[in-house]
């Protein structure tokens, strides 16, 4: 494929199946920018497709080895998967942390199968943005299945897992991983939970843990998350978590909830969008002739701080 450059040349391209269109396309959407609004725009109209299941969990509990195990489980269904890495950190030093996905390259020259790492690199919002734009443009080009793993519990992993139609949680056995898992706040995101490694000792603990804490839990739900046992490495208990979602699924789609979430996600897309463009703006203020004259009025005591901002705010059109 030539290099394609325009973003409706690209859109085209990706649509008819050019996974090199694909490729691109997502690199200028984790870039950000304008190129990145033209390709989430021009992506838009051609989705609704696409169901997201993020898969989320310590570092260490075999996430990656679970979403290889899903693709394969899916491909034996004839079903093609598109799997999103989302990796938070720098893309400069990057870390070890693909080295944990190394297993999930055995499906790389599978066509019925497009993985992409993606962290974020200037995308305006950073990765709570930019994954859902992604998301769209793998559903513009027709893929039915989207997997986002995230690399840790963090914050950030929490909202864009959080951000999938269905979440999994991932726990290892272990009292203290159902724990981390109840601090992190991934109870209320959680619509299944896999406790992998489940040859090890402590998956009966672990289960009574998560089982006590979801009684505790506050979020009223008509949907209790299923806990399923799994050895990931072994392909053991992979049909079993794919039912589970499924069974979600339904859920969702009878009850209404499936058209619920994702108009939720999208009110809070735009508010974000809205914020992170103020935000851009403030700072925009925050230079110039205008500013230091009024920053040195308070260094001078002339005027205070919050009198200064006024001047600034009203000077916006």
């Amino acid at each position: 494929m030539a290099r394609l450059k325009d973003p409706q040349e690209i859109v085209d391209a990706l649509r008819a199946g050019d996974r090199g269109a694909l490729a691109r396309a997502l690199s200028m959407v984790e870039q950000g920018g304008r190129p990145a609004r033209d390709i989430g725009r021009l992506a838009y109209p051609h989705g609704g497709g696409s169901y997201t299941v993020g898969l989320t969990g310590a570092p260490g509990s075999g996430k990656s080895t679970l979403t290889s195990g899903l693709i394969g489980h899916l491909r034996g269904l004839g079903e093609r998967v598109s799997v999103l890495a989302i990796d938070p950190s720098s893309p400069f030093t990057g870390g070890a942390i693909l080295g944990d996905r190394v297993r999930m390259q055995d499906h790389a020259l599978d066509d019925g199968v497009f993985i992409r790492s993606m962290a974020t690199r200037g995308h305006l919002g950073g990765l709570a943005l930019a994954t859902p734009q992604a998301i769209r443009v793998l559903d513009a080009a027709g893929s039915p299945w989207v997997l986002l793993e995230t690399v840790g519990v963090g914050q950030v992993e929490v909202e864009v897992a959080g951000a999938a139609d269905t979440t999994v949680v991932v726990v290892n056995p272990g009292w203290g991983d159902a724990v981390q898992a109840n601090k992190a706040g991934l109870m209320e995101i959680a619509d299944v939970f896999v406790i992998n490694k489940a040859d090890r000792a402590g998956v009966t603990d672990t289960r009574r843990d998560l089982e006590t804490m979801l009684e505790m839990t506050e979020v009223v739900s008509d949907w209790r998350p299923p806990i399923v046992a799994t050895v990931a490495a072994r392909d053991e208990g992979i049909a079993e978590v794919w039912d589970a979602v499924l069974a979600h699924r339904e859920h969702l789609e009878s009850s209404g909830g499936l058209l619920h979430r994702r108009e939720a996600r999208l009110l809070d897309e735009l508010r974000t969008i809205v914020a992170r463009t103020l935000e851009r703006r403030a700072y925009e203020l925050t230079a110039g002739e205008t500013f230091e004259e009024l920053h040195q009025a308070v260094m001078a005591r002339d005027l205070d701080p919050y009198a200064a901002a006024e001047k600034i705010i009203d000077n916006v059109a």
